[in-house]
């Protein structure tokens, strides 16, 4: 089962068409930030292919938010 959550898209640490190089980036940016806890690929639900890196603690909960947010499918964790 896909897990979808929520972002503001302005928190994107990276946005790639390529699968692959999204998880090399996001595998880089874990190592040279070891302490920003768990980094995540996620893909737009929406438009043609394209995966976001963004950091698992900048997670929306409160569906509430501003309106500038968007939901996303989990790809990978790390």
């Amino acid at each position: 089962m896909d897990e979808v959550v929520l972002f503001n898209p302005g928190d994107s640490i990276g946005n790639f068409h390529d699968y692959h190089e999204a998880v090399q980036q996001a595998q880089i940016y874990q190592e040279r930030h070891d302490k920003s806890g768990h980094v995540l690929v996620v893909k737009s639900e929406h438009g043609e292919p394209s995966f976001d890196i963004f950091l698992a603690e900048q997670q929306l909960t409160d569906k509430s938010e501003p309106s500038t947010k968007e939901r996303y499918t989990v790809s990978k964790k790390m």
